[in-house]
């Protein structure tokens, strides 16, 4: 199979009738592709005489990408199985009280397993956002523009990891666990908004 045989299937099942993959995968991938650009960036910098100065810097910086790409890339199916059990939760039987208690447990379980996900994504997202300003500021200013789209996918993809975790935490019941999850998402969107903007008047500043 090809590379594009590879990425047509997968959007071809995105669009699909079917509940997985759905915006959580997707979501990954956007990062996932943030932080591959930015390794694209890292790879044009190092080991070029005319950027020695920042060659290590680089070189930390594209280790760093490629682990989050290798990161947010098996988020995407771990996004799709969480979601699995969470459906396989709401199926299970409530004819008796002691199976209304189990699946209520169950559900519970799954859901916070479904919101761990794209919580992790954000994380990842947050960190190639911040990679992301120094690829643009210090990076090869021929991508310059490849350091802000890395940006740009990576706050779309952090802004939609938002939407994946509350959307679960809405439906769990454990206060502390919400209270402690809207925390740390809150945290990191309001970082990613000042990461983006270094990493936007960067890209714009070296045009």
């Amino acid at each position: 199979m090809s590379e594009q045989d590879g990425i047509r299937e997968y959007l071809d099942a995105l669009a699909s009738g079917e509940s997985t993959p759905g915006g959580g995968s997707a979501t990954a991938l956007a990062g996932a592709l943030g932080a591959a650009l930015g390794s694209m960036v890292a790879n044009f910098t190092v080991g070029k005489p005319k950027y020695a100065d920042v060659d290590a810097e680089m070189r930390q910086a594209l280790q760093r990408t490629e682990e989050l790409r290798a990161e947010l890339t098996e988020l995407m199916p771990a996004d799709e199985e969480a979601y699995g059990k969470v459906t396989t939760a709401y199926k299970l039987p409530r004819d008796t009280d002691e199976e209304q208690a189990a699946r209520s447990a169950a559900i519970q379980e799954a859901l916070k397993a479904a919101a761990d996900v794209p919580l992790a994504v954000a994380r990842c997202c947050c960190e190639v956002l911040k990679l992301s300003v120094a690829l643009a500021e210090k990076g090869n200013p021929y991508l310059v523009t490849d350091a802000g789209v890395a940006a740009r996918l990576a706050d779309a993809a952090l802004q939609s990891a938002w939407l994946n975790v509350e959307i679960n935490v809405r439906s769990i019941k454990d206060q502390t666990f919400c209270q402690e999850k809207r925390q740390a998402l809150g945290d990191m969107i309001s970082e990613g908004k000042q990461l983006l903007a270094a990493a936007w008047d960067a890209t714009l500043s070296r045009m």
